[in-house]
């Protein structure tokens, strides 16, 4: 019998035992420091992505300082919040392939330094595209392209 593939918005419901908060082992500690790290769920992630109104912009770097602060950590996982956050886009894009209205606003995620994540759904041309219609001015820099003035546009997010 052959194996069905989880849809996206499968893998997004998969919590595999997560959040969970780890110790910094001397491993990771030279790139993070000391302390704890939180590993979130896959939905807190999306959570938090569905929380950035039109206009508004977030990076990964502030969802990590949330989920960090939600946990008690020192920080949150840039490895897992990265691939969460892809996962929630893909979700995102298969419901809105199947008619859904309300889907999760994954364009609005940044990476952290204000560039469009090429590896979201639409592409880097589909993500510009659709934060020009919500007023933001889009700045191609080689390939690379980014949000002008991201950091003014920063949404803000409710503790949960």
């Amino acid at each position: 019998m052959k194996l069905r593939k989880k849809s996206w918005q499968e893998k997004l419901a998969d919590s595999r035992g997560l959040p969970r908060v780890c110790p910094i082992d001397a491993a990771k500690s030279k790139r993070w420091g000391t302390g704890t790290f939180v590993i979130p769920a896959p939905m807190e992630v999306d959570q938090l992505m569905r929380q950035v109104p039109r206009g508004r912009v977030t990076t990964i770097d502030e969802l990590r300082k949330v989920l960090a602060r939600r946990h008690g950590a020192t920080i949150a996982c840039p490895l897992t919040t990265g691939i969460f956050s892809w996962i929630a886009a893909r979700a995102a894009a298969e419901a809105e392939s199947e008619g859904k209205m309300k889907t999760t606003p994954f364009w609005r995620t940044l990476k952290s330094n204000g560039e469009l994540n090429p590896k979201y759904p639409g592409g880097t041309a589909g993500l510009a595209q659709r934060l020009s219609d919500e007023g933001h001015k889009i700045l191609q820099k080689g390939n690379r392209f980014f949000v002008v003035g991201f950091k003014d546009h920063l949404a803000t997010f409710k503790e949960v």
